[in-house]
Parts: structure tokens; C-alpha cells; sequence
């Protein structure tokens, strides 16, 4: 290839601003550069001059090229040097993309129920649910009161899902039913087999219908005057005695040193995730209903206290960890007090507001189901008889 140095007046080193156009020389071969589209009256002399040997600029190409164009910095019409006509770029077509959810779809039959916040208020108990940022509500509770039309026989219950709301919503229908029935069988004196008995008979329930997901759970049975109290995993019951509370139950954590050996014992490992004690690395309570794939580890098996009610038992509060991660048991009572005792209309509800506000201010982003019940009307003298 042969090229020549361009001089200083070549029309392709013009300073001024304009756009460099590519012609095709009739030779297959060579590709002519020039300035700004030539006059008339000089196309024939610019092009017999580029093409003579003493050119000032000439370069030869192997190959046949077309439809070489440099545009104009300003974007203006592109004119192919051999055509008058401006070559206009065309916009690309709209591209229309669907608002619609980029996860996979669940099936109908998986949807989970949808279940908004839950205020209840009666004279005897009072329950909030507050629903967090989750997808879905994971949070049950279970109030039956007058059992065997005796108005000092009642059943109180919440249920803190994982893993889907299934286990909470199957606890919360039966586990009822599996305890009364127990106690109805071996008597008071057995009251604490007949809980566990009811407890363990609702787990194996639960795994027969083959469903992932797992609950923790506290309940209070009131019988006979007496406060039967059993929990799973974290949700925690905490009573008033006369302003003090009184804490009736113990999270089931791997964090328990008795928890992680029964675990280790068993063959698993407790591991510390991020500040979380977790089962296997997954879950970060021990005990609860469900929960098949770990069932070696997490065990359905209840603690529950007993004890009577006293003329000092003013209230319970049962509630999930949505609560108490946020707020201590003193500070639960000191706060629920002053609007459930000493006032001929107590505000249980209110009182239930004010602990999940709390809890929200502080920070929590987990579902908060907080019951309070009023002791005073289960108290160990002789009730009525619902007719």
C-alpha cells in the first residue's frame, strides 16, 4: 500500500469543524477521503486529483468497501457521498415489559391464609396481632372460654409460626381439644402427663399431613382455680403477682446449656450464626410443633408450671418474641398495670396496644400477638354455671 504526507492545505486536515465523507472510488480498490461535500464546479478536478498518483492522500484497500460513513459530531442527517439523499436513523421499536411479579408462581392449594391484624376485647381477656414486614401473618391465637359451661374453665393460647403459617393455624384449632381431652381422662392429679400428652398427640397430627413449617406456642389452661401454664420454643408467659412479674415459662433457646447437650446428645450440633444460636444452622429454637426435617432435635415436649390463683394474681400476658426481643418482663407488667387494675373500666385492649407500639418503636419487624388475661375472674372461688 502506498500513501504520500498530506500538506498542510489538504482539504482532509481543514481545521474547521466539518464532517468527513467517504466516497468510493470507481476502483474497486481504493477508498478516497475528502472534506466537506465538494462543489459542483470542482467534483471533477478534486476527484481526478485524488486519483492521480501525486495525490496528496490515497489509501488501497484489499477488499471491496461500501457504505462507509464518519456522522457529524452534532448528530446531523448522514449523506452518503455517492446519493443526495440523507440517510435518517430510525428509532428503535418500544419495548413493552409486563408489571408482573419476577418470582415463581405458588401453587392455589400453598396459598397461606391471609390474616390482617387481630383486636379482640372482652371483659375477661383482651388479644392484639399485629402483622410485621413479613409476606404473610404468622401469628395464631386460640381464646375458649366457659368450657363445660363453666365460666372459671378457660383455654388461652399464642402461636408463633416459622416456615409457613400452617403448624400455627393447625395448633391453634386442636391443641385445645388434645389437652381437655387428656385432662378429662387422667384428672387433675395428672394434669401436667395429660398437657404433655395433648401437646405431643398435636405434633403427631401435624407431621401426618406431611406440611413444612413449624410453631412455638404458650398456653394457659384455667380449671378449678388453678393456673396450668406450658410452653415451646420462645413464646413466653409472664404474670403479674401484685405489681412484680412473675416469669411462668422459659424460652426453649439452643443458647440453654441443658438444650444444647440434650441436642448434641441426640447427634445434632448447635452452631452460632451471626449471633444466633441455631439448631443445625437453621433454627433458632428447640422445641416446637412441627418442624419435621429437624423432629430429631425439636422435640415437642412442654415445660408447664401450676400454681393457684391467688387474690395477688392480677393479669397474664402471653405473647410471642415479637414482643419480648423488644421488651423485658418488668417493664411489660409496669407498663400493662395501670390500665388493667384499679379502674372500674380496665383497658386491657389499650394496654395490649401499647406493648406492640412499643415494641414497633424499638425496632422489631417480626409478627407481635400480645394476650392479657384478667385473673381476677377466674379466681379459685365458686363460679357460676353458664345455663
Amino acid at each position: 500500500m502506498s500513501c504520500a504526507v498530506a500538506l498542510s492545505g489538504s482539504p482532509v486536515f481543514s481545521p474547521t469543524r466539518e464532517t468527513l465523507f467517504c466516497k468510493i472510488a470507481s476502483s474497486p480498490k481504493t477508498l478516497t477521503l475528502s472534506g466537506s461535500p465538494p462543489s459542483p464546479s470542482s467534483t471533477s478536478s478534486a476527484t481526478s486529483s485524488l486519483h492521480s498518483p501525486s495525490s496528496s492522500f490515497r489509501l488501497r484497500l484489499q477488499k471491496q468497501v461500501g457504505g462507509i460513513k464518519v456522522p457529524k459530531r452534532d448528530a446531523a442527517p448522514v449523506v452518503d457521498s455517492t446519493s443526495s439523499t440523507p440517510l435518517k436513523r430510525k428509532r428503535p421499536a418500544r419495548i413493552d415489559i409486563p408489571l408482573s411479579s419476577l418470582s415463581f408462581p405458588q401453587p392455589l392449594d400453598t396459598l397461606p391464609t391471609e390474616v390482617n391484624d387481630v383486636e379482640i376485647d372482652t371483659d375477661r381477656f383482651s388479644v392484639l396481632c399485629k402483622k410485621g414486614r413479613r409476606t404473610t401473618m404468622e401469628d395464631r391465637h386460640c381464646a375458649v372460654v366457659d368450657i363445660h359451661r363453666d365460666a372459671k374453665q378457660a383455654f388461652f393460647g399464642v402461636f408463633d409460626g416459622h416456615g409457613g403459617t400452617k403448624a400455627a393455624e393447625f395448633a391453634a384449632s386442636n391443641i385445645d381439644k388434645n389437652v381437655m381431652k387428656e385432662v378429662m381422662e387422667r384428672g387433675d392429679n395428672k394434669v401436667e402427663e395429660a398437657v404433655k400428652s395433648g401437646y405431643l398427640k398435636t405434633d403427631s397430627e401435624f407431621l401426618k399431613e406431611e406440611v413444612h413449617g413449624g410453631t412455638c406456642c404458650v398456653t394457659a389452661l384455667i380449671r378449678n382455680g388453678d393456673l396450668i401454664v406450658s410452653n415451646l420454643g420462645d413464646c413466653r408467659a409472664v404474670m403479674s403477682r401484685s405489681g412484680t412479674a412473675e416469669a411462668l415459662t422459659v424460652d426453649h433457646r439452643p443458647s440453654r446449656q441443658d438444650e444444647r447437650n440434650r441436642i448434641q446428645n441426640l447427634g445434632g450440633y448447635v452452631d452460632n450464626c451471626r449471633g444466633v444460636w441455631r439448631i443445625q444452622g437453621s433454627l433458632a429454637v428447640s422445641r416446637g410443633i412441627g418442624d419435621s426435617h429437624l423432629k430429631q432435635w425439636v422435640i415437642a415436649e412442654p415445660d408447664t408450671e401450676v400454681l393457684r390463683i391467688s387474690p395477688d394474681c392480677e393479669f397474664l400476658i402471653l405473647a410471642s418474641d415479637g414482643l419480648w426481643d423488644k421488651v423485658g418482663n418488668q417493664e411489660a407488667v409496669n407498663m400493662a398495670r395501670p390500665l388493667c387494675i384499679g379502674s372500674n373500666e380496665p383497658a386491657t385492649l389499650s394496654a395490649c396496644r401499647n406493648l406492640v407500639d412499643l415494641s414497633v418503636k424499638r425496632g422489631s419487624t417480626d409478627d407481635i400477638s400480645v394476650m392479657i388475661i384478667r385473673l381476677e375472674h377466674f379466681s379459685a372461688e365458686e363460679g357460676p354455671i353458664i345455663n
